[in-house]
Order: C-alpha cells, then sequence, then structure tokens
C-alpha cells in the first residue's frame, strides 16, 4: 500500500506576467526497424549460438584473453626484420671516431650496409632501436660512449633527408667500376651495362627510371632508354665535402670566404659528374650491338620493300641425323666450355676488385695519419716565412695541402710523407712540396700558389 509524504516547502507566487503554457500536440507515431547491436547483444547472441550459460560463457572470454596475454608474453610475435642491426662489428668499425663523422660509414654502423641507399625509414628506425640497446653506455663497464655517439649520428644523419642525400651523393662504399665498352663481349653487353645503369639511376629526379633492356630489345625501347640519359635530371650534390670555417673564429668575412670556396667546388663536383656520366653514355651508345642489330633489320626492310617481297634466305643443306647429332654434340661442349672460362673469369675478376678495394680502404686509413706528419713539418718549418707567419699564409698552405691529397694517389701522398721527413724542416721540404705538386700535371694546374 502506498505511502504519501508531505514536505515542508511553500512554493512562492508565479512571477508577474506568467502565461501557463498550452498543451502541445504530440507527433504522429513512425514506424522503424530496430537493429540489435552492442556488446550486451553480442554476448547474448554468442550464448544463444553456443548454448551456453552465463557462467560458462564468463569462462571462456577470461580464458581466451588469458591465452592472448600469455602469446604475447612469449614473444610469439613475428619479429620484424630478423637480425638487423644485431650483428657483431669488426674492431675497426667501434673504434671509429666519432669527432670524424663525416668519414665514418654510417650505413655500416647501423649495420644497414647491405641495403645502403636501398634502406627504408622502417630499417633505420628499428636497426638504430636495437644498436642503441645493445651499444648504450650504461652497459658497458668503461662506460665508453664513442661508438654510441657515432650511431646517433648516423641516424641522425640517414633520418634527414636532406643529409642522407648529400651523403648517398658521395657513398664511397658503392663499387662504381665501369668496364671499357669495347671490351665486353656483344652477347654480355645488356648483362654487364643493365646493372650500371639501374646503379646510376638512383639519382635521377624522375622515376621509374629507363631499363636498359635486353639483347631484342626493339627499336623504341633502345631509344627511349637512350633519349632519358641524355636529358638525364640528377639531385646529385656534393654539400658533404664542404669544408668548415675554423673553429673558433667568428670573422663574418673568413665564413663567407669558406662557404664561397664550398660553393665553386660543389659547382666544380657537380660539371664532372655530368660529363662523366654524358661520356659513359656516348661509349655506350657507341658499341651497342644492338644498334648495329636495328640497323641490319632496317636495311633489310628496305631491301624487301625495293624487291616486293621477304629477302631470300640461303639454302641450307639437309643432315643426316648421325651429323645432326654430332654438330649438337659439339655446340654443347663449345658452350659448356665457354661457361667455365666465363665463371674462371669472374672469379679472378671478383678477387682482383676485393684486393683493390682492400688496398684503397687501408689507403684511406693511413691519408689522414700521412697528412698530419706533413702538416707537422711545415708548421716546424714556420710555414716557410721569414717572420711571423700570417693566418692567411697558414690556411692558404694547409689548404693547399688538403687539395694535394684528395688530387693525389695514396701512394704519391705517402711518398711525400717519407720525402718531406727525409728533408726536415726549412727550405727542403718546401723544395719536396712543390716537386710532387709539379708532378700533378695538369690536375693541378691553377690549384696552388704557395707550393706551385
Amino acid at each position: 500500500m502506498a505511502t504519501v509524504v508531505t514536505l515542508p516547502l511553500t512554493l512562492s507566487a508565479a512571477p508577474s506576467g506568467y502565461k501557463k503554457p498550452s498543451p502541445g500536440k504530440a507527433s504522429k507515431p513512425v514506424e522503424r526497424q530496430v537493429y540489435p547491436a552492442g556488446p550486451s547483444y553480442i554476448s547474448y547472441a554468442r550464448r544463444e549460438v553456443l548454448q551456453l550459460s552465463f557462467e560458462q560463457d564468463d569462462e571462456a572470454t577470461s580464458s581466451a584473453r588469458a591465452a592472448a596475454a600469455a602469446k604475447a608474453k612469449a614473444g610469439q610475435a613475428e619479429v620484424l626484420f630478423p637480425g638487423l642491426g644485431e650483428e657483431e662489428e669488426d674492431a675497426a668499425l667501434l673504434a671509429s671516431d666519432p669527432k670524424e663523422w663525416k668519414k665514418q660509414d654510417h650505413y655500416a654502423v647501423l649495420g644497414l650496409g647491405h641495403l645502403r641507399y636501398k634502406a627504408t625509414d622502417e630499417h633505420i628506425k628499428v636497426a638504430h632501436r636495437r644498436k642503441v640497446l645493445r651499444h648504450h653506455p650504461d652497459k658497458k663497464a668503461d662506460h665508453d660512449d664513442g661508438f654510441f655517439k657515432c650511431i646517433q649520428k648516423a641516424h641522425e644523419t640517414l633520418t634527414n633527408k636532406e643529409r642522407r642525400r648529400q651523403f648517398d651523393s658521395v657513398d664511397w662504399n658503392i663499387a662504381d667500376e665501369v668496364p671499357n665498352p669495347k671490351n665486353v663481349p656483344a652477347d654480355k653487353y645488356c648483362e654487364v651495362f643493365g646493372p650500371i645503369f639501374v646503379r646510376e639511376g638512383r639519382f635521377s629526379n624522375d622515376q621509374p627510371v629507363a631499363e636498359f633492356g635486353g639483347p631484342d630489345a626493339s627499336k623504341a625501347q633502345v631509344e627511349g632508354f637512350y633519349d632519358f640519359w641524355y636529358n638525364f635530371d640528377s639531385w646529385r650534390s656534393f654539400e658533404w665535402h664542404d669544408k668548415e670555417a675554423n673553429e673558433g673564429s667568428d670573422s663574418r668575412d673568413e665564413k663567407r670566404y669558406t662557404e664561397k670556396k664550398n660553393k665553386a667546388e660543389r659547382q666544380r663536383l657537380k660539371k664532372e659528374d655530368n660529363t662523366r656520366l654524358r661520356e659513359l653514355v656516348d661509349s655506350v651508345l657507341a658499341n651497342d650491338p644492338r644498334i648495329k642489330r636495328i640497323k641490319e633489320e632496317e636495311k633489310a626492310a628496305r631491301l624487301a620493300k625495293k624487291k616486293g617481297g621477304a629477302p631470300q634466305q640461303g639454302k641450307q643443306t639437309k643432315l643426316s641425323p648421325a651429323e645432326a647429332k654430332k654438330a649438337a654434340d659439339a655446340k654443347r661442349k663449345e658452350e659448356e666450355e665457354k661457361k667455365k672460362a666465363d665463371a674462371a673469369a669472374n672469379a679472378v675478376s671478383k678477387a682482383d676488385r676485393e684486393a683493390a678495394k682492400k688496398a684503397k680502404e687501408a689507403a684511406r686509413k693511413n691519408l689522414k695519419k700521412w697528412k698530419k706528419a706533413i702538416a707537422a713539418v711545415i708548421a716546424s718549418s714556420n710555414y716557410f716565412q721569414e717572420g711571423s707567419a700570417s693566418a692567411a699564409v697558414v690556411e692558404k698552405q694547409l689548404g693547399e695541402l688538403d687539395a694535394y691529397c684528395e688530387l693525389a694517389e695514396p701512394e704519391a701522398v705517402k711518398d711525400l710523407k717519407e720525402k718531406i721527413e727525409k728533408a726536415g724542416a726549412g727550405a727542403g721540404a718546401k723544395d719536396v712540396l712543390k716537386a710532387k705538386v709539379a708532378e700533378l700535371g695538369d690536375k693541378g694546374a691553377g690549384k696552388f700558389t704557395e707550393f706551385a
């Protein structure tokens, strides 16, 4: 039985002008279709279909969640890029000087040496994370952070699009040898030069790059390829070789002068690279066996059109079964011998390339040491000045020493180091420098004044 409760409240009088609202009119009823949805309905449907009680359904849901958590905890999820960034580094790489970051191989530091410019942003991200976990200073007894700094610099360089392009432009670890087209057999021509143009194509602003094609490529394909490369639009730049102003200098004029020199050097290197590529395309086109085939096909077509029919083929003598078998055996034997010879030649060529690469790397490592020894002799000679050497003279002579080391072969730099140390400080050392600069010939024309 309901109980009535009276509250001790007194309502105030209605404000003046208040009117009781008129009753509204209800809208007409509309029939609508209602769809079951939501987690509650899904649970209901699951229990109905599987014929489960509330208790059984809760138990099954809890078991499924526990199994998923156990799977994730056990590490059964797929590992992204297995092994990437987890390989053992050699001693030379671990000893990299973070101050010489412009000379370090940023891809090798992150374990991406096998991918290089093909490495994606995801590759770089994963490799960096794994390298940091392995080489953080807190995980080392001596807390040495030298290689860790190299890792951070490599990540900073490769995640910056502009800086990565600058490094890729001068990546000295990519083999860039090009054989003489005159010495490449016609049947190997496409096989040899196809990968070379793929390698050069990484600098193209226009993608995809025209492919070299095979030995049976049509005239349109061959002409399209050479048209593309004669109009090649390259993004390659050479800022990586820029020299920085003297450390600690606040001279605005010195900074402007350094930038002016860097700009001139970049333009020179860009011009040389364009010339190199143009000469490569010229030489490959001049010796392309497909051009000769296309001309012969066009000549045959003209003759056929002139005669009003297809060119007559020479009559072939029908061979007996024994002769045909003998000819086939001879051809097969010839092909096998050719394959063996090619394999042997490739093995020798590969060994020579590996030896040359190792020698080049060794010379590059020693180049800095040799240049430092030469600079020490120049400094001990007071930069060949009677009185105190001015900053401009010091900078000029050291700049010319850098230029010589870049233009000369490593063996020539080593020879200079030995001869100048033997000559000792003074005029004899300067005479040695002048003689070595003179040996550069046209390569050093106009680049030297102090040691000319």
